[in-house]
């Protein structure tokens, strides 16, 4: 349910490995841009959700602004829910949505919604709003959206400071070299510029920047 709403939201089907497609399981990290209804664009982070694939959810949060958090009405809170909320705090992730997904399996949506809410209350994000959504039939996509938008969330970094990119992925790709992708948390990267790599301090040049998928200066 979290991909089909990640894409209902942006357009994007983040799943790009067909081991995902076909076991209906988000396994490497997928990103999206996002419109918001005030015209900012800001940068969707699909991560996985099961415990196998923790440090790479664990990656994908860091840096994150605000958490979607899905809960499926027909499932509520399960235990990795907790553990997601713990994750998301420990990184620091001060702003949440919960997107209380699958509307369309459940007899009564606000019974749903109050089971969530009282466990959602013990949590750091017991101020956090809970919309109904039922992505294939984009039944509570504006709100949800609309919600993101109406959060107070600051600059995302700091540019005057040097760059600072956890790497996500590295792989090599024919006619371009090493490729890395990731957030930049803070700083500004230019083609050109010079860096090091750690913890080997490797010297590395920029050759092109890509921001979804687009190329960048």
């Amino acid at each position: 349910g979290k991909t089909t709403l990640v894409e209902a939201l942006t357009g994007v089907n983040c799943d790009r490995l067909e081991q995902e497609r076909s076991r209906g399981m988000t396994i490497e990290l997928g990103f999206a841009p996002w419109t918001l209804p005030d015209g900012r664009r800001v940068s969707v982070i699909d991560v996985p959700g099961d415990a196998k694939f923790a440090r790479t959810m664990a990656a994908g949060a860091l840096g994150v602004q605000v958490v979607v958090l899905v809960i499926a009405a027909d499932e509520g809170w399960m235990p990795q829910t907790r553990e997601h909320v713990a994750t998301c705090r420990v990184l620091g992730v001060e702003h949440a949505v919960v997107a209380m997904t699958r509307t369309d399996r459940v007899e009564d949506p606000s019974m749903a919604a109050a089971l969530i809410r009282e466990k959602l209350d013990r949590t750091c994000y017991a101020r956090a709003a809970i919309v109904p959504v039922c992505a294939p039939l984009f039944e509570g996509i504006d709100e949800l959206a609309a919600r993101v938008a109406a959060l107070e969330v600051g600059e995302a970094h700091e540019r005057a400071l040097p760059p600072f990119l956890p790497v996500d992925r590295a792989f090599t790709q024919h006619g371009f070299g090493t490729v890395v992708t990731g957030s930049l948390l803070r700083g500004a990267l230019v083609v050109g510029d010079r860096l090091v790599v750690y913890p080997s301090r490797k010297s590395a040049r920029v050759r092109t920047l890509h921001v979804h998928g687009q190329s960048v200066e």
